[in-house]
């Protein structure tokens, strides 16, 4: 999904050659439909299954991107000349980045490459974003994160996010408190002194009950649109991780009203993700 700022954020969902508002069509009918097709988003080779958020088993194990330095990045071993794709690592990985406080179903230290900070936010489906550390590297900011990381979480539940707001968090507060007990910082970090910011989305109302509606599950998704948070589609029934399906061939169909409709189909279009 494509994210821009707003009051609710605006998202965008690719379909084949189209772009989809999603914030105009919420309370609609839609459905996802799961066309039993799966294509590595780095080589296209079809795949049984998905690896990795949506690469094949052979691009999962030699692909730098890849690596388990990707989800731990104070782990990053470009500095010892062993990065499977060292191109691909001095792009990603040896570029400013930076350490931040979310709160999506509570507060949490993140990191993010510079300039990527709301869109990091969105993505998690934070309410509330603050930067407080600015790093020359990524694994500089992985360091940082991981001491951070022992007075504050580093996980989002889920389940919280797709069923209900997240309470209010002082983050400036947090962020005072984190630098009076964080003894010592990572070479090439340094604390920023920066304003919060709030995200909305949009949203008519959340599930029933946190659900989580997967393909690898059932043929399709399908129901009324209620709300997009994070990667979240919203349906009266669960919640449909977008970046979890990346890979999935999929056809979408969006109705001209709530479900049920005795109508057939208001638009229908191929998604190739």
């Amino acid at each position: 999904m494509v994210v821009s700022s707003g009051d609710p954020i605006a998202y965008s969902l690719r379909v084949g050659d189209e772009s989809l508002s999603l914030n105009r069509v919420l309370g609609r009918g839609l459905e996802v439909q799961f066309l039993g097709r799966i294509s590595c988003r780095h080589c296209q080779t079809p795949t049984a299954r998905s690896y990795g958020g949506g690469y094949c088993y052979h691009c999962f194990k030699t692909l730098a991107r890849c690596d388990l330095c990707v989800v731990s990045p104070d782990r990053c071993h470009y500095h010892a000349g062993t990065c499977r794709e060292p191109e691909w690592g001095r792009s990603f990985c040896m570029q400013p980045h930076l350490v931040y406080l979310a709160n999506s179903s509570a507060a949490k230290v993140g990191i993010t490459g510079a300039g990527n900070a709301f869109t990091r936010w969105a993505d998690q489906g934070a309410v509330q974003g603050l930067v407080i550390m600015s790093a020359d590297t990524r694994q500089a900011a992985g360091q940082a994160e991981v001491r951070l990381a022992k007075l504050v979480g580093d996980r989002t539940d889920w389940r919280v996010l797709v069923s209900r707001d997240a309470p209010a968090v002082d983050l400036t507060a947090l962020r005072d408190r984190l630098r009076d007990e964080v003894e010592g910082l990572p070479v090439g970090t340094s604390w920023q002194d920066r304003q919060p910011e709030g995200l909305s989305y949009p949203l008519l109302r959340y599930p029933r009950k946190p659900v989580a509606l997967r393909l690898d599950e059932r043929p399709a998704v399908r129901g009324n649109l209620v709300g997009v948070k994070g990667q979240y589609l919203l349906f009266e029934h669960g919640a449909f991780n977008v970046r979890h399906h990346e890979a999935y061939h999929v056809r979408v169909t969006l109705w001209s009203e709530a479900l049920p409709p005795g109508a057939g189909d208001d638009q229908q279009l191929e998604l190739f993700s």
